[in-house]
């Protein structure tokens, strides 16, 4: 009789112990679920005001002309090369010299730092003076962390 009362007090227990754990869970999913609607919301807010501002030129020869939220955590830049025709050029070093400069600023750009905390990918699209596709430069988080 007494081992049948201590194996009930150990099935409420472990009852008790499961029902606390399932409602952290709730909390934390949900506390979890509105940190991710603000940065979902800082981060269209700031893809908006970019094209607000679009076409834009950005640097002699850069012209940024939108940004769109390709798939969840991935932003793409779509850009132009002013003084780039693709037949002329050579794409290849350009895409490289590219890359090294844009991981050097996503990686120090505080403009960026909302992109860098909530771990985005950021997809560079590149077009030519004639709006010819030349070439995208992918920057996971991993290469910038």
């Amino acid at each position: 009789m007494a081992e049948k009362q201590s194996r009930k007090k150990q099935n409420i227990i472990l009852f008790i112990v499961i029902g606390v754990a399932m409602a952290l869970a709730v909390f934390f999913q949900l506390y979890l679920s509105e940190n991710a609607d603000e940065v979902n919301t800082e981060i269209t807010q700031l893809v908006a005001k970019y094209n607000k501002n679009c076409p834009l030129t950005i640097q002699d020869g850069i012209r940024l002309d939108s940004v769109t939220l390709v798939e969840e955590k991935t932003v793409k830049y779509n850009l132009t090369l002013l003084n780039v025709e693709k037949q002329k050029a050579e794409v290849d070093v350009i895409r490289e010299e590219i890359r090294k400069s844009l991981l050097s600023t996503v990686k120090t750009n505080t403009g960026l730092k909302v992109f860098r905390d909530n771990d985005y990918t950021l997809i560079y699209s590149y077009s030519d003076q004639r709006k010819v596709f030349l070439f995208d430069v992918k920057i996971l988080p991993d290469q910038y962390k």
